[in-house]
């Protein structure tokens, strides 16, 4: 009897100690997990369109690096004629092409000058990808253009609508070819009714205007 006895309570100890580490353990997982998730909702939002992407426009701060050659390394402003100021290339455009379109451009034209250069482009300071969100938004401001924005999510940069926005009426005020175009957006189509045809992608310098 006796040796049964302790047979039941070793067995019953097992059991409480395979229980405490399997306990410990998932705590230990759970809070590594949140851990992460609260690292996440920490970062601070940033414009992570990739470089390969952006367009580059008036307004910007390039970085224009050659490697060995510091004459030919400098930050440049892209002026309001999408053209840039290098050293020996004179004017170079710029607007309208992604840094890996004009370092290949400036590494062929430097040929010229320097043997094999190597050339980095990377856009410093982007200042010419911006939208705006304007009118009865709980945070009207400008806001960067990052890859793909549409509509909706711009508004949702904006912290939502105030109480008073006219959510049928809202237009996005858009210049395209020298001249001003409107384009109008009932949002209640696209949650409601799931039109979204509406929910257009943003280019840049797009003004949202909620009434």
């Amino acid at each position: 009897m006796e040796s049964a006895k302790c047979k039941v309570q070793s067995v019953v100890i097992c059991i409480v100690l395979i229980v405490f580490s399997f306990s410990c353990g998932a705590k230990k997982e759970k809070t590594g997990y949140d851990e992460v998730v609260a690292g996440y909702l920490k970062k601070p939002f940033q414009d992570n369109m990739p470089q390969m992407y952006y367009k580059i426009s008036s307004g910007d701060v390039l970085e224009i690096v050659t490697w060995k050659e510091p004459d030919f390394s400098k930050e440049v402003l892209v002026r309001g004629d999408g053209k840039i100021t290098f050293p020996l290339l004179g004017d170079v455009e710029v607007g309208g092409k992604t840094p890996l379109q004009v370092r290949n451009e400036i590494a062929a034209k430097l040929n010229d000058y320097v043997v094999n250069p190597v050339v980095s482009v990377s856009v410093k300071n982007p200042q010419s990808q911006k939208i705006y969100v304007l009118g009865e938004v709980i945070k009207p401001s400008e806001y960067p253009l990052t890859k793909n924005l549409t509509v909706i999510q711009a508004i949702a940069m904006a912290s939502g609508f105030t109480e008073w926005a006219s959510r049928k009426e809202i237009i996005v005020i858009r210049h395209e070819n020298g001249a001003q175009r409107v384009i109008p957006i009932n949002y209640k189509a696209i949650v409601e009714d799931k039109d979204f045809t509406q929910n257009i992608p943003l280019k840049s310098n797009d003004t949202i205007i909620v009434p």
